[in-house]
């Protein structure tokens, strides 16, 4: 009896103290979705957890009341065998009861369970929520007099605050649910564009401007003395509805022509030009975002730090990194390379973002704030642009350069030397 006694408040330990770790531990954001579920369970788990400090403190109640128990039972036990084998005095006796009956508790009460429901909050709290509002109902009195104590104490001796309840969930944990939710998707299924939006939503604000920029190499304009017939033939050319008018170099950006304007028949390209904000590299698209809107604009130049032209930024680019690829007419001409030749080989236009191919293909290419595009890493350790047929030996990466101008990488190949990665 004494034994059976013993296992039933070793397991319920078990359960109070992991259901106490498993609500701090659990998303919020999960538990809050799973108790607006049309269940039974659900509906439990809404009562359960409408009042998370009374939760809390009524598995703190039963863990205790179980321990009182426990130690009453086990130390009687433990002492029983002690006499039945050994012949010892009274404090060495006491000291090996407290040793026994602590390192069990501890093993299999404490340290075990709280590890275990810890790595999986998500699901026994929401599995085991029958039980634990069972629990709740029953210690539901107990709690609320400790915590009326506690916050008479609080308020009365140091002028704190009682409890209060939150109400809200952090950018961690809606972030940590977005994240599993992704994980969840296999690499046949889609991914809810609801949940991308929200992906998205969560990375903007860390985003800078010389991240999704449209490089200064890849800029087309025109200079502000050529004819309008030059202008007009370079929309044909290159497809763009817009065009950026410089003076001299790229370095000197004046302005952006609209295509619509040669339907006002200008005579020269400066009667037509919009003008341009101009911004840092190190500016968060948010505020890029900000300041375009309340001054009207659409296009912003990217300064590098000595002033020069590092790229362009419009409010299309800025706005797809919320809801995904905005492709037009032209964007569909453009090929990006993006092929696997074999398990370890990849065929790649140097535009891809090196964390998209490490999040694709688990490539576990180096990040860094210095570059984010494939041609970006390997110039950066190049300090050059590599010529054609060159191979480039990174790390654990062979790359092959398979087309190159004097200005940019264009297509890699891409060999991961070690596959045990």
């Amino acid at each position: 009896m004494e034994i059976g006694i013993i296992v039933i408040c070793l397991l319920l330990s078990t359960f109070f103290s992991g259901m106490e770790i498993a609500y701090i531990s659990s998303n919020k954001v999960y538990l809050s979705i799973e108790k607006r579920q049309q269940n039974f369970n659900a509906s439990i788990l809404n009562k359960l957890l409408e009042k998370p400090s009374l939760f809390i403190t009524s598995m703190l109640i039963g863990s205790n009341l179980v321990l009182v128990i426990y130690g009453f039972y086990a130390s009687n036990l433990i002492a029983d065998w002690i006499s039945l084998y050994l012949e010892i005095s009274y404090p060495l006796k006491l000291t090996i009861q407290i040793i026994i009956a602590t390192a069990v508790i501890v093993l299999t009460a404490a340290f075990l369970p709280k590890v275990f429901f810890k790595n999986y909050a998500n699901s026994l709290i929401k599995h085991l929520a029958i039980p634990s509002y069972l629990f709740y109902q029953l210690l539901y009195w107990p709690a609320s007099f400790v915590i009326w104590t506690s916050d008479l104490i609080l308020k009365k001796l140091f002028k704190i605050p009682g409890n209060q309840v939150k109400e809200y969930f952090s950018k961690v944990e809606l972030g940590n649910y977005i994240t599993e939710q992704m994980n969840n998707v296999s690499r046949d299924e889609e991914v809810d564009s609801e949940i991308q939006i929200f992906q998205n939503a969560l990375e903007f604000s860390d985003l800078k401007a010389r991240e999704i920029m449209t490089p200064r190499t890849e800029i087309c304009g025109v200079d502000i003395l050529d004819s309008v017939a030059d202008l007009r033939e370079k929309f044909i050319k290159t497809g763009y509805s817009k065009l950026i008018v410089y003076q001299n170099s790229v370095d000197d950006i004046v302005g952006y022509v609209h295509s619509f304007e040669l339907f006002k028949k200008p005579k020269t390209i400066k009667s037509i030009i919009i003008p341009v904000e101009f911004v840092p590299e190190t500016i968060f698209i948010k505020d890029a975002l900000d300041l375009l809107t309340k001054k009207r604009k659409s296009i912003a130049v990217v300064l590098d730090e000595y002033g020069g032209t590092s790229g362009i930024l419009t409010i299309e680019d800025i706005i797809e990194q919320l809801f995904g690829e905005i492709e037009d007419e032209h964007d569909l001409d453009e090929e990006i390379t993006e092929e696997r030749i074999e398990e370890n080989i990849f065929l790649l236009s140097a535009r891809h973002e090196v964390e998209y191919l490490n999040e694709k293909y688990k490539l576990q290419l180096p990040e860094s704030d210095s570059y984010s595009t494939l041609g970006g890493f390997i110039v950066n350790y190049t300090k050059e642009i590599p010529t054609n047929e060159e191979k480039i030996n990174i790390e654990n990466f062979e790359i092959t350069i398979h087309s190159a101008s004097n200005k940019k990488i264009e297509l890699v190949r891409l060999k991961i030397k070690d596959e045990k990665r």
